[in-house]
């Protein structure tokens, strides 16, 4: 082909692919993963274009509603399992379901957004073993094994009591292990999170999470737990929920970056992400979104009181991966190491467990 034909032909190609794609896909372009966040079908597509335009490339998200129990817990997670593999079907252009490493690697050289699915409780499971199969064969790669509470496997961070793992959960960490699952500690309390990182023949994953270092706080990790996820191979995730993070009523930006400073310290620039835990929209600061939360924190148990804002003001937009850029760079993180905490080092823990 002769050259004007060939860049003719080349324009044209690029001309016929949607604005979002032409802003976000590169092949070359590094990983930026949030290792827990919020991606609701309700999103509207020009949301989602900017969540892509600010360099993000895979999402890890929440099925099923983590406070419930027993037969409801498992007809949740199908319910929104069906409605989210519906979503990415219409939206084929913008979304792709990642169940392997190469689904991540495909999403961000073609400008989509991969969608890791996982559930933030094991109640799912009841006391079934080969449940998990069935998760796995559905694209499920991550199971957090508490939630706030305990349940057949061990006690959440929010218990009186501060068990470890049972004997069930102890067969659930192996099988999981064998399947190729990340083990998510999450919300576990300490001795649980602990035996979960102890029993992991495979690195293991706390997706959004803080330091108890820093401020403590009953959904924070202690310096030992970061240490032991990190001489595992492990990832901890660095969340984004402003009552989480210090004191104060409104916590800032370098609140948040103390938090991946001091896993750092701990664990090494190795083993620490970004885990954010909440919405990638716009949440306006009104009363009418206060009500929006209290409903949605009473649907996830008893809770006497909301903290708000949930949120940071800096990172209160679709596009906070590029503030969170900018802030280690301020602070003097070198170019790849800012790469490995914005994504590269969940994409190789994925590879090291998920394969």
């Amino acid at each position: 082909m002769r050259r004007r034909g060939f860049l003719t032909g080349a324009v044209a190609g690029l001309l016929a692919r949607p604005l979002h794609m032409l802003a976000a896909s590169h092949p070359g372009r590094p990983h930026v993963v949030d290792a827990l966040g919020e991606i609701h079908i309700g999103y509207p597509m020009p949301l989602i274009d900017e969540i892509l335009a600010s360099g993000t490339t895979a999402v890890h998200v929440t099925l099923g509603n983590p406070a419930l129990h027993g037969a409801d817990a498992f007809d949740d997670l199908l319910k929104e399992l069906s409605a989210l593999e519906h979503h990415i079907d219409r939206h084929r252009d913008r979304f792709l379901k990642a169940t392997r490493v190469a689904d991540l690697d495909q999403a961000r050289s073609q400008g989509r957004l991969g969608l890791v699915f996982g559930t933030q409780n094991a109640t799912p499971l009841l006391d079934r073993l080969d449940r998990l199969e069935l998760l796995y064969s559905l694209g499920l790669r991550c199971v957090q094994l508490t939630y706030n509470s305990r349940n057949l496997l061990g006690d959440g961070c929010m218990e009186r009591t501060d068990a470890g793992l049972s004997k069930f959960g102890l067969e659930v960490v192996e099988r999981m292990n064998a399947l190729g699952m990340l083990v998510d500690l999450s919300h576990c309390g300490p001795a649980t999170t602990d035996d979960g990182i102890a029993h992991s023949r495979r690195p293991v994953f706390i997706s959004h999470s803080g330091c108890k270092a820093v401020f403590s706080h009953p959904r924070g990790k202690t310096d030992a737990q970061i240490k032991a996820l990190a001489d595992r191979g492990g990832v901890i995730g660095i969340y984004q929920i402003n009552p989480f993070l210090g004191p104060r009523e409104r916590n800032t930006l370098d609140d948040y970056l103390d938090h991946i400073a001091h896993a750092v310290r701990v664990g090494g620039v190795d083993h620490v992400g970004i885990g954010s835990d909440r919405e990638h929209r716009t949440i306006p600061d009104t009363d009418e979104e206060r009500k929006k939360l209290e409903d949605e924190l009473a649907g996830l148990g008893p809770r006497t009181k909301v903290e708000w804002p949930f949120f940071l003001t800096e990172l209160n937009h679709p596009r906070r991966m590029e503030t969170v850029r900018a802030g280690l760079e301020r602070r003097g993180y070198k170019a790849g190491d800012v790469e490995k905490i914005l994504g590269g080092n969940l994409r190789r823990l994925f590879e090291d467990v998920i394969g």
